[in-house]
């Protein structure tokens, strides 16, 4: 049942969300805070899925450019994507302004969350490359994924959250800083200990498991590109699926947050290629194409995923090296960070924080590191949170020299031990 301070937002009339629509609403009343009014001109939708609409408003007393996800509620239950808003608080994660209830004619209750309004998205950003069929610049790519992982840091490390949809449409992208930060939190949930487990989507049942191994030996017997598999019907369930982890693939009833880390590496592989890496049309196309790249999986990493599925026997492929998955001028910095964190186990992909870590993003971490432009970059390396647990020497790889200087960690500079 939803509980009285999540219900106790302000309600208001919920009309069709319409250009030029204005709703008011009140803010405040809390701990002694006065209460006041604001209102929001809806402009245009900006976004819309299964979960409702994103529109982009302007607060009419500030001039604030806003967007508004308006979300059907039900009145019986909680709204997880609320109650975890409350309390994110990152400059790579999206933020929760406040929120309000709208009410319709027909007594439908909608949950209107109103977040800072960032205008571009990773999808269409790479996408500006991508039609010209040009390469976004290696530069980009780094910024974009550092700032990834540090939002994932702070989601997994220090509130304990498993985002579960992580993929280029979810990523925001502030085309003048060239900040990013980590939106919809409608599928995430808090996997307080990271060998706390969680529920998948696919459920591991014997009828399911022997048709997938029975498909895989028919795919491969015929060859994998002979293979055509008509896709779902919903979209939102086909983007996500590029970047689904494979143990959700093999029906995993229990996973971690090492699942955000597959869909991270997949969308480091899409900015470097410039398109998905594993495209699957379904569920079992979608492992095929993970096969096609990293080989057969053992019978560990099988166990591993899913222990249901070890006594399923599949075709025995190689992997591709993955120095041939990219072109021949990649550096190699990019292909072994893209190897650890694509692994088939769990628990041998690296960490969030491992990630920004990684050689890969050494040149962010450059004094005089800067923007194509010439503007700075936008603030890295102002870590809180998330370093909590962090070793000295991964901190100490974390936080380049100059920074340390600036923020008075000079016993830092020096390797443990020395």
């Amino acid at each position: 049942m939803a509980d009285d301070k999540e219900m106790s937002a302000p309600v208001v009339d919920g009309k069709d969300t319409v250009n030029g629509h204005i709703i008011s609403t009140t803010i405040g009343g809390r701990n002694g805070e006065p209460k006041q009014t604001i209102s929001y001109m809806a402009e245009h939708v900006v976004g819309t899925g299964s979960f409702g609409i994103v529109f982009q408003a302007k607060c009419l007393e500030t001039g604030e450019t806003v967007a508004i996800k308006k979300v059907l509620q039900d009145r019986r239950y909680k709204n997880r994507e609320l109650q975890l808003m409350r309390i994110l608080d990152h400059p790579n994660v999206i933020s929760l302004k406040h929120c309000f209830f709208s009410t319709t004619s027909k007594n439908e209750l909608f949950l209107n969350l109103v977040m800072d309004y960032v205008p571009e998205n990773m999808y269409r950003a790479l996408k500006h490359y991508s039609i010209p069929n040009q390469r976004m610049p290696l530069v980009y790519v780094k910024l974009y994924t550092y700032q990834i992982f540090r939002g994932l840091a702070y989601l997994h490390h220090a509130v304990g959250v498993c985002h579960r949809d992580l993929k280029p449409q979810n990523i925001l992208v502030d085309t003048l800083t060239h900040q990013v930060k980590i939106c919809d939190f409608g599928s995430a949930k808090v996997l307080a200990d990271p060998s706390q487990t969680g529920t998948s989507p696919l459920l591991a049942l014997p009828v399911y498991l022997s048709f997938m191994a029975s498909f895989l030996l028919y795919c491969f017997e015929v060859g994998l590109d002979q293979i055509a598999v008509k896709g779902e019907t919903n979209i939102s369930y086909i983007c996500s699926r590029f970047y689904r982890a494979p143990e959700l693939i093999f029906g995993a009833t229990e996973y971690t947050n090492s699942i955000d880390i597959w869909s991270a590496g997949c969308v480091l592989a899409e900015l470097l290629l410039g398109q998905p890496l594993f495209p699957g049309e379904n569920a079992v196309d979608q492992l095929v194409e993970i096969i096609k790249v990293l080989g057969t999986p053992t019978r560990e990493e099988i166990r591993c995923m899913n222990p249901n599925y070890t006594d399923f026997r599949f075709p025995q492929i190689k992997a591709h090296p993955w120095h041939k998955v990219f072109h021949k001028r990649m550096p190699p910095e990019a292909i072994d960070l893209a190897s650890r964190l694509l692994q088939y186990s769990p628990s041998l992909r690296c960490t969030a924080l491992e990630a920004c870590a990684h050689p890969f993003f050494d040149e962010l971490r450059e004094p005089n590191a800067r923007l194509p432009n010439g503007r700075p970059l936008p603030q890295l390396f102002n870590f809180k949170q998330e370093l909590s647990g962090a070793s000295r020497e991964l901190i100490n790889k974390l936080i380049p020299d100059h920074v340390k200087r600036q923020m008075g960690l000079q016993h830092f500079m020096h390797p443990a031990g020395t």
